[in-house]
């Protein structure tokens, strides 16, 4: 059995192996972790998993960014921030590695790093460190996630009110759901994606909220937008959908034209996941969408365009 020497009480920072994790007083987040990742679609359910195990473990940010397939960028994916704490996730959104090299080094290497005092960092850190100092970081605790041997992801807490520590078997149990996330996320096919096509993939996000919790989904996500009165819901690729306050009008700029239509005054779709257009009933049109039950109506002026898109 190897043994790790136990870390100088006034560490600056502490660098943990998986196996170097006492067991300890071992928090059941992994539990509520998988509790999650098997009741709701995997965007969701990481948020709303981040969520409970930050609360529990008295962190103020809980959060998770993914790096792409060759570890030169990385991207910020899922957040939750305590009431009164500010989210930062839709910052850092396809940003060079370099800028957390020091701290890069040793998640590749398979080890957390808990960050007890970020005002005192070494120099080395010095480009990690202003940033987390933008976003009033006190103590950071970092975790990577693994699939198949590669480094995909980073998953951890933030303290911002007051400096603090947490006990290693907290980390023990945060590896734990670190090799769950990534089961969940990299171990599967997901809305008919290859895993190579999934790790090539690092578009822009577009973050949807929910009370509490932010999350972050790829453009090819979304099956459409549909308003309803003040508000619209967002359809995604696994059939659940998102209320969001934004009204369809603004929605229209933000999705890519290139896979996007508007096909209605209340409604636009992702015509990659067009499941059939159905015309039968004369004037009236029905477009169908994968995963949904119920066709979306297709107004009369828009028509044309989306014959002359789909090619009938």
């Amino acid at each position: 059995m190897v043994e790790y020497p136990a870390p100088a009480a006034d560490a600056v920072y502490e660098v943990y192996p998986s196996a170097a994790c006492g067991d300890g007083n071992t928090p059941s987040w992994p539990y509520h972790m998988a509790k999650w990742l098997f009741q709701e679609p995997i965007d969701v359910a990481i948020t709303a998993a981040l969520a409970e195990i930050g609360e529990r473990a008295g962190a103020d940010r809980a959060w998770m960014f993914e790096y792409d397939a060759e570890l030169l960028r990385f991207r910020n994916t899922h957040e939750w921030s305590r009431q009164g704490v500010r989210s930062f996730v839709e910052d850092l959104q396809n940003t060079p590695v370099t800028m957390i090299a020091w701290l890069h080094q040793f998640l590749v290497k398979g080890q957390a790093v808990m960050i007890n005092r970020v005002a005192d960092l070494p120099r080395p850190a010095r480009a990690l460190q202003v940033e987390m100092l933008r976003q009033n970081d006190k103590s950071v605790l970092s975790v990577p996630v693994f699939h198949e041997g590669r480094l995909r992801a980073c998953i951890g807490f933030d303290a911002t009110i007051a400096i603090r520590r947490w006990p290693s078997a907290d980390i023990k149990a945060l590896f734990q759901c670190a090799d769950l996330i990534a089961l969940a996320r990299y171990g599967f096919l997901r809305g008919g994606r290859s895993l190579a096509d999934a790790s090539r993939a690092f578009a822009p996000l577009i973050y949807l909220r929910r009370p509490g919790q932010i999350i972050g989904v790829e453009p090819q996500a979304i099956l459409g937008v549909r308003s309803a009165r003040d508000y619209v819901n967002v359809w995604l690729q696994d059939g659940s959908a998102v209320l969001d306050l934004r009204p369809l009008a603004l929605w229209t700029g933000m999705l890519p034209s290139a896979s996007f239509l508007r096909v209605h005054r209340t409604a636009i779709v992702n015509l990659q996941h067009v499941s059939g257009l159905d015309r039968r009933a004369g004037d009236r049109w029905i477009i169908g969408l994968n995963r949904l039950a119920e066709g979306w109506p297709v107004s009369r002026q828009y028509r044309q365009e989306l014959r002359k898109r789909l090619g009938v």
